[in-house]
């Protein structure tokens, strides 16, 4: 049973103009909406992504963070982000990157009908305890965490966007120490939420601001 389905995505930004081009660009969906009401918008409600103002620049490393399809590593260089770890190097099957605002994301080479319109494909998510996590949310929304012998991570599917989106929980040494300039919003119950575990933080007029057990932040908000 479902307690919580996904309503979107929610990135903080200094520069909204330029963050909605650039992750507009990357994402492949259209700019939408005044500069305080800036959103990307897709073919449904559950690809939206909201890039909202804040004036808290990026200081650590993000504990949240974005996988991305792209055609070439040199294509997101050229909207503006730029290379921290290839994957030449590093062996793995992605490319560590930096929006224009140093926000980590991963990006994963793709051609012809495997790079679709829609490019986001994953969120990544830093944890202390990875199998715990995942399970709590995939409690949340009602599906098995998965992960196989060889991985360190739990991965949630189709809970989020689509069927093809997955949200991946990894375990880090480093503590959470600032808030998250990625989260995602759900609807539910708030009293159904606090009961599984999460804790309250504070009220906004539309939705509610809760954290999961290690401390990240996400909205709910109310069924209709």
């Amino acid at each position: 049973m479902s307690l919580v389905t996904w309503q979107d995505l929610c990135l903080d930004a200094l520069d909204v103009e330029a963050q909605s081009r650039f992750w507009a660009a990357v994402s492949g969906l259209d700019v939408v909406g005044p500069t305080e009401h800036r959103r990307l918008e897709g073919p449904t409600p559950r690809h939206t992504v909201w890039i909202n103002a804040v004036d808290r620049p990026h200081v650590v490393k993000n504990r949240v963070h974005l996988d991305v399809y792209c055609a070439a590593v040199g294509d997101l260089e050229a909207l503006g982000a730029r290379v921290l770890a290839p994957a030449e190097e590093t062996g793995l099957a992605w490319t560590m990157m930096a929006d224009p605002e140093d926000n980590e994301f991963c990006a994963f080479l793709r051609t012809g009908d495997a790079l679709t319109d829609y490019r986001l494909h994953g969120i990544g998510v830093d944890c202390v305890d990875p199998e715990a996590q995942a399970s709590w949310w995939g409690g949340l929304f009602g599906v098995e965490a998965t992960t196989e012998p060889e991985d360190d991570w739990w991965t949630l599917s189709g809970v989020a966007v689509d069927e093809r989106m997955t949200i991946d929980f990894n375990a880090v040494p480093e503590p959470r120490t600032q808030p998250h300039r990625v989260h995602w919003d759900v609807v539910g119950r708030v009293d159904e939420v606090l009961a599984r575990g999460a804790t309250y933080l504070w009220e906004r007029p539309r939705w509610t601001v809760l954290a999961d057990p290690e401390g990240n932040e996400f909205c709910v908000f109310p069924p209709d």
